[in-house]
């Protein structure tokens, strides 16, 4: 279910000098850092949202993208999802990264994920020329101008002991090769963890690291998925693992101070229910814990599984991808952890986004307007780009001006047409800002459709589907690809069990 589960200015001296097959990419212009200190959740490559919109929707600056692996077993060419169709090319994604970068923020593209590191994908378990390796690496920071790798290596990649030498001495090779560059360039390990710090492998990986003399900047650490059948404080267990950790970083890196040590430190919870069940929740007190404690330590990085997740769509249900399992309001998570990132909480600049009127109903085939109305609520006014998702099917929405500066107002024009289907829908609005984003929900009742309702019969949790096999679920019919149970349709991925068969 977790799948986690610039200008090319390089002389082909400095390139020589590392020893890097390069791949048409050289050492774009450095990109900017990261914050010492920053948020950044994952989020799902494979769904089909935009990276740009979910971050501004959630009010988060940065995201961790998952996942990058080869497309099959002994090849050195990475694309994301491991899908052919998706290379690495300012064509995927590039819109979206330079957007968030735009609005200060960033990207850290993940290599690895549970998928990747259990079918001999992940590039360092596929690919046996570290020159290569370290050329893929190369062409992601130049592509898209970033300044974070992550490395998820966990299951059967954190066994493979000749996959570990290969990414480590690759990870050297980039190293060397960006600081020729004049660019920084930091390495992340994302690796699994029992409540009280890493396992035997885990830190037989970092020695590995320390022997090729590969810097790893951060440890992010899985703080969830312990299936030790014990009860649990997610918070509690967060900073015995974190805590493990740190002592683990002390014996490797002894000339490193405290702070320089917690500075290495990440943590990566999995909100709400976890994929072991109900024993293993995150809770949002539990978050509140957590982000409380990770200020006062001075962790790196604080991230979640995953964006998608941040809503309270299944409550009292099992871990899916789209939906915590919890009863919460969508991006509660999201508020929780996002001040974290540079250690403010007040924005010197910020804004409201408000409706008027916020509800309406309609007849199929008839309009409905609003005003968006902004306004500055601290310092000074900044431009803000509206975006608006929810619409129903049957149902467009438009908004005019699409870019107002705060304090402004802008028209939402919702327009059904005959095939709408009768019901209530939640349409967002949301103004992204330089100092993050906020959003506002408008209720449209549409009475007198006469779109199609489906007529496959519901996806039911507890009932056995073979193949081909179809069910409705969320408004969509679905075809099962083999056998499954319990799997709910639009949770599992583009490789899974359920083939989305479109919209009823």
């Amino acid at each position: 279910m977790r799948s986690f589960r610039a200008a090319l200015v390089a002389a082909t001296t400095a390139a020589a000098s590392v020893g890097l097959a390069l791949s048409g990419a050289g050492a774009a212009q450095a990109a900017t850092p990261l914050p010492s200190h920053v948020f950044a959740p994952y989020f799902e490559a494979w769904t089909g949202d935009s990276p740009a919109n979910l971050a501004a929707q959630s009010g988060t600056k940065h995201l961790t993208m998952a996942f990058l692996q080869t497309a099959s077993k002994g090849s050195c060419t990475p694309y994301w999802n491991g899908d052919t169709g998706m290379p690495i090319s300012s064509a995927t994604f590039g819109s979206d990264i330079r957007t968030i970068q735009q609005r200060g923020g960033d990207v850290i593209p993940s290599f690895g994920g549970y998928t990747a590191d259990t079918t001999g994908t992940e590039i360092a378990d596929s690919c046996t020329d570290v020159q290569q390796i370290a050329a893929a690496y190369e062409k992601v920071i130049t592509t898209y101008d970033i300044s974070r790798l992550d490395m998820d290596v966990e299951v059967d990649s954190l066994d493979n002991t000749a996959g570990i030498d290969r990414r480590n001495k690759a990870i050297k090779l980039v190293q060397d090769w960006a600081a020729a560059g004049g660019r920084k360039v930091e390495v992340s390990y994302t690796l699994p963890t029992t409540t009280h710090g890493l396992a035997d492998n885990g830190v037989a990986l970092l020695r590995n690291a320390v022997s090729n003399g590969a810097r790893v900047d951060v440890v992010n650490l899985m703080t969830f998925d312990y299936y030790d059948n014990q009860p649990h404080d997610m918070a509690a267990d967060t900073k015995t693992a974190a805590q493990g950790l740190y002592d683990t970083l002390a014996g490797l890196y002894p000339d490193k101070s405290s702070a320089q040590l917690w500075n290495m430190v990440g943590v990566t919870e999995m909100i709400g229910v976890d994929d072991f069940g109900p024993a293993e929740t995150l809770s949002l007190a539990n978050a509140r814990t957590v982000y409380d404690w990770a200020v006062a330590k001075g962790i790196n990085t604080l991230s979640f599984w995953a964006l998608q997740r941040d809503n309270g769509g299944c409550p009292g249900g099992a871990a899916a991808d789209n939906c915590s399992g919890i009863q919460q309001n969508t991006w509660d998570f999201s508020h929780v952890f996002a001040p974290f990132t540079g250690g403010t909480t007040t924005p010197d600049n910020d804004f409201s986004v408000a409706l008027s009127p916020a509800a309406a109903t309609v007849t199929a085939g008839q309009s409905a307007t609003a005003t968006v109305k902004t306004a500055v609520t601290t310092g000074q006014a900044q431009k803000v780009d509206l975006s608006v998702s929810g619409a129903p099917a049957g149902a467009t929405a438009s908004l005019s001006p699409a870019s107002v500066t705060a304090g402004g107002t802008s028209t939402l024009t919702l327009s059904t047409t005959s095939a709408a289907v009768s019901g209530t829908y939640t349409v967002t609005v949301t103004g992204a800002g330089t100092s993050g984003s906020h959003s506002a929900t408008y209720a449209l009742t549409i009475t007198g459709g006469n779109g199609n309702q489906c007529t496959a019969a519901p996806w039911a949790k507890d009932k056995v589907y073979t193949g081909g096999q179809q069910v409705s679920h969320n408004g969509h019919n679905w075809k099962a690809k083999w056998w499954t149970l319990g799997e709910e349709p639009g949770t599992t991925g583009q490789w899974g069990v359920w083939q989305d068969l479109g919209a009823c």
